[in-house]
């Protein structure tokens, strides 16, 4: 695989279009995930808040496993418990207290390792820390967007461009992806991939921003940058951590596309951005 990539980076040789996954099963995972997101946004939109909820206890028992392969330890249970307690203080009652149970979640993580005695304590808690931060953490951002009056136009702007990202840049990628970008990190990931990924998240932006949250197209194309940017992260270090653990997936849960995690990568990296930016961009629900 190595050479391959490497008689690619230097004659630009096209490979044949390999997508490694069941594309109908994919799709259909893809329609029925999104239609889930739609349904509880726009309905009762505290019902959100469990299907988040539900998705990223699942993306953590999936990165448990996945660590556990490798002699990890993840403390499960203090850090979906903390995770619970995060996400719903953040939409409840505001950042403060979510900060506060994120303080607290770590304080048990520690706790809970301690009377498997001290050989690999400090990797176990230090895997528990790190499944904390990468995982709720991020969904409490999620949690803040929806919170708001206008909360899902906002998460709803949010997913768009992850799925612009993701998706537009998967299909450039196989269709006319030649120049690795990063070969040592994920083979797969191809500067026409990323380009695709990049025109995708800034029409994303430039449209979404005026239709949804009734702002200005320079503020949506700031967003469309800023999310391709995050996203791009989440993905190479996704890739990086399943190298290190010697995967393929994070998981075996959705058909044609692996694990939760691999599919919600990207979004738990653009949660904090487009939470910050949305927060400068938006005072009282308009346009600054």
């Amino acid at each position: 695989m190595r050479l391959a990539d490497d008689r690619v980076a230097r004659t630009g040789e096209r490979k044949p279009i390999k997508t490694g996954r069941n594309l109908p099963a994919a799709l259909a995972v893809s329609l029925a995930l999104g239609g889930l997101v739609l349904l509880t946004l726009f309905t009762v939109k505290a019902t959100f808040l469990l299907y988040m909820g539900i998705v990223v206890g699942l993306a953590i028992w999936e990165l448990s496993q996945a660590f556990g392969s490798r002699g990890i330890r993840v403390p499960f249970v203090p850090v979906a418990a903390g995770g619970v307690a995060m996400v719903t203080l953040a939409y409840w009652t505001g950042p403060k207290p979510a900060l506060a149970a994120v303080a607290l979640t770590v304080i048990a993580v520690l706790a809970w390792r301690l009377p498997g005695g001290a050989d690999g304590y400090v990797r176990d808690a230090t895997s528990g820390i790190f499944a904390v931060a990468y995982l709720p953490l991020f969904a409490v951002f999620v949690a803040l967007m929806l919170a708001e009056p206008d909360g899902s136009r906002r998460v709803l702007l949010f997913v768009i461009l992850a799925v612009c990202s993701d998706t537009l840049g998967y299909l450039a990628g196989i269709l006319v992806g030649k120049h690795p970008m990063a070969p040592v990190i994920s083979p797969n990931k191809t500067w026409e991939g990323l380009t695709g990924s990049v025109l995708a998240c800034l029409a994303g932006g430039a449209i979404g921003m005026p239709l949804l949250l009734h702002g200005h197209v320079w503020q949506g194309l700031l967003l469309g940058a800023a999310a391709v940017a995050a996203a791009t992260l989440g993905d190479l270090v996704e890739s990086m951590m399943k190298r290190d653990l010697k995967i393929k997936d994070m998981g075996r849960l959705l058909p044609g596309h692996g694990g939760i995690l691999d599919r919600i990568d990207s979004l738990l990296v653009i949660a904090p951005v487009v939470w910050l930016l949305l927060s400068v961009f938006l005072r009282n629900g308009h346009a600054a």
